[in-house]
């Protein structure tokens, strides 16, 4: 259960993120409470993951998938850049993540 939350936690705050975009300068209410409501339910459930997981761990997977997670959508919705650079670091973010867990929470 504790992945699924941390999958959950990092699904809420993309999505959040994307509403915040939205929000046209926090002038638009759906896109406010979608902001509101999606990093609540995102600390609430990194809360739960942090019974069992370090802070730490826990932390950087949140931050880091949900960082490359918004990059993308950033490129496939937004038209956003996608250089070799910001591709290759993105690559970087998920070999970290892969490292950070292989490492366990030791």
């Amino acid at each position: 259960m504790t992945a699924l939350y941390l999958a959950f936690a990092i699904t809420s705050e993309v999505i959040a993120t994307v509403a915040l975009k939205h929000t046209e300068g926090f002038s638009s209410p759906l896109p406010i409470a979608l902001v509101v409501v999606g990093y609540g339910v995102s600390f609430w459930l990194l809360a739960l993951v942090l019974k069992h997981l370090s802070v730490g761990t826990t932390y950087a997977i949140w931050s880091a998938v949900g960082t490359a997670a918004i990059a993308l959508v950033g490129i496939a919705a937004y038209g956003e850049g996608a250089s070799p650079l910001k591709l290759a670091s993105l690559g970087l973010i998920i070999v970290g993540v892969i490292g950070l867990n292989a490492a366990g929470a030791h």
